[in-house]
């Protein structure tokens, strides 16, 4: 038996629950089981429905409970009664597109390893109309701990089920969340199939709904229960915060044990530029931004410095930073790599912080931040969200397309929400701007630093890629947040030579970027989703 589909029963109206029945009737892939527990509804056409189902297709087992137990109990009365090697989880009220089964067969037979899957999903009324398609990004773990965007249709590994114990007492709503936190801690492979293959079905009491706070309030509480027992399960030093208006967007707060020493490595020139009205030299400006706001204090600057800085600033920038502050002398042609390496070189502490000059810290915890995530052993880099001067967005992660990459949503407005609040929820991308970025300085070591080839732009790009080449995870946190006064003391362009090289190092590694649903537009970096239609066809 390939797939054992779970259904939880409790009183759903005649017509939704026939309709899930006959979705699952009308899979392509036939080796399946579909395994209903009825949690005592006291609606009699509930088991009338159930029962004519099972007595049409022996695949169908129907079992009824003599009591209400919720939904965890019923559940977990489906687990026992599973015989496949894979479970599927289908809520009563929910459909499966036909070709559900067989497209999450293909994927896991071309994934042996692969101990959970997951698809794309929209949302069906009352009506049958299809909307709110959610094409979602690949395995992002970073964004699982913020958000539970997996969701439908998830697909887990039966013995990896059985070994985590199933589905817990306690996390009623987010049960389903909860286990699968369990089951990819331990997970071999997580595969993502890009296809709507689960339809949401929007009814009042359903969390899909609009007011899926209001209507179901325990379950956002049971998530952030279990999402802070799965930090305190895998050492992730951070308290769970439920968003206070989007239901479903959780924060970390961090939760340091210790506090390790950050070397800040900043190149200067020590170029003057106007800021607010005011004109100020951009690295005391930046140096008293970070002593001023910062509330971490285990912390060295480490100011690589061009001949172009005068005494009066070295002077100022000694008054400012005190002890913390080293400065390494640069005498050679502008290049940024060589600049950043020079520092790490001269660098006292664990972990390295790549600053830009040009920065002005707006979270106090920014430092602690970036440590939460720099301190987990698969992950590389960790960076901030970025704001331009009058608070658009300039950064929050960068995206690779045929073209090259992007920053997402570069100069959208700063309480932009994005695609599924993607621009506020952590999560993974293939890179993130050097202009803010910390690593363990073993692993910058380890991936030889910034490469010198790219002395203007597209080190941290080609940097972020090292680090994925090795196995690890580059983080964006946009509770991290800094005005950028971006390229004040160098041109932006991208020169087409710089374009190539990175295309020659990288660009057979990967088909598209594995963060970047190939439903999005080609054109766009900004999560622009197809045209979608009534009927949840796509053009």
């Amino acid at each position: 038996m390939r797939f054992s589909i779970v259904t939880p029963v409790y009183d759903p109206p005649a017509e939704v629950l026939e309709a899930m029945l006959a979705s699952v009737q009308a899979q392509t892939f036939g080796d399946w089981e579909h395994l209903l527990v009825d949690d005592a509804s006291p609606a009699p056409h509930v088991q009338d429905i159930l029962q004519k189902a099972a007595k049409k297709d022996p695949r169908v087992k129907v079992h009824r409970r003599a009591a209400n137990g919720g939904i965890v109990a019923a559940s977990n009365d489906a687990l026992a009664m599973a015989a496949g090697e894979f479970v599927a989880l289908l809520d009563h009220d929910d459909e499966l597109h036909p070709d559900a089964l067989q497209l999450m067969h293909e994927k896991l037979a071309a994934n042996p390893e692969a101990d959970y899957a997951y698809s794309d999903e929209d949302k069906i009324d009352e009506r049958g109309v299809h909307s709110a398609a959610f094409f979602k990004p690949g395995w992002s773990p970073d964004r699982f701990r913020t958000q539970m965007y997996t969701c439908h249709l998830s697909v887990l590994r039966r013995s990896l089920v059985d070994d985590v114990g199933g589905f817990h007492d306690g996390f009623e709503g987010s049960q389903d969340w909860d286990l699968v936190l369990r089951v990819t801690e331990q997970a071999r492979a997580v595969v993502h199939v890009p296809e709507v293959l689960y339809h949401w079905r929007t009814l009042p009491t359903s969390t899909a709904s609009a007011n899926a706070q209001e209507a179901k309030p325990y379950a956002f509480e049971a998530g952030t229960r279990a999402l802070q027992a799965h930090c305190d399960r895998i050492g992730f030093e951070a308290n769970v915060v439920a968003d206070p208006t989007l239901g479903g967007v959780y924060h970390l707060q961090p939760a340091l044990k210790d506090h390790p020493k950050v070397s800040i490595v900043i190149p200067t020139a020590g170029t003057p530029r106007e800021i607010r009205g005011e004109t100020k030299t951009l690295i005391t400006h930046c140096l008293r931004s970070v002593v001023n706001t910062s509330t971490y204090d285990n912390y060295e600057f480490v100011v690589v410095a061009d001949d172009t800085v005068s005494v009066e600033t070295v002077v100022e920038m000694q008054e400012i930073a005190g002890n913390r502050l080293r400065i390494v002398p640069f005498k050679r042609p502008f290049n940024y790599s060589q600049k950043i390496n020079a520092g790490a070189i001269a660098s006292r502490g664990e972990y390295l912080l790549m600053l830009n000059d040009d920065m002005e810290v707006i979270s106090p915890d920014w430092i602690e931040r970036l440590l939460m995530y720099a301190r987990q052993p698969g992950i590389g880099a960790v960076g901030g969200k970025l704001f331009f001067g009058d608070g658009r967005i300039q950064h929050a992660g960068v995206v690779f397309l045929p073209s090259g990459p992007g920053h997402v949503y570069r100069g959208f407005a700063r309480d932009y929400t994005g695609y599924y609040a993607n621009a506020l929820v952590a999560a993974n991308y293939t890179a993130v701007t050097g202009a803010c970025t910390m690593s363990r300085k073993a692993v910058y070591e380890q991936v030889g630093g910034l490469s010198p080839r790219f002395p203007m732009n597209f080190n941290d790009m080609d940097y972020c890629l090292k680090l994925r080449s090795k196995g690890y995870r580059v983080v964006l946190d946009p509770d991290c947040q800094l005005f950028h006064f971006e390229s004040s003391s160098r041109s932006p362009t991208v020169v087409d030579w710089e374009h190539h090289l990175l295309d020659d190092r990288w660009l057979h590694t990967f088909e598209r970027d594995p963060y970047y649903n190939p439903n999005f537009g080609p054109d766009s970096v900004d999560f622009i989703p197809p045209v979608y239609l009534a009927d949840g066809s796509i053009t």
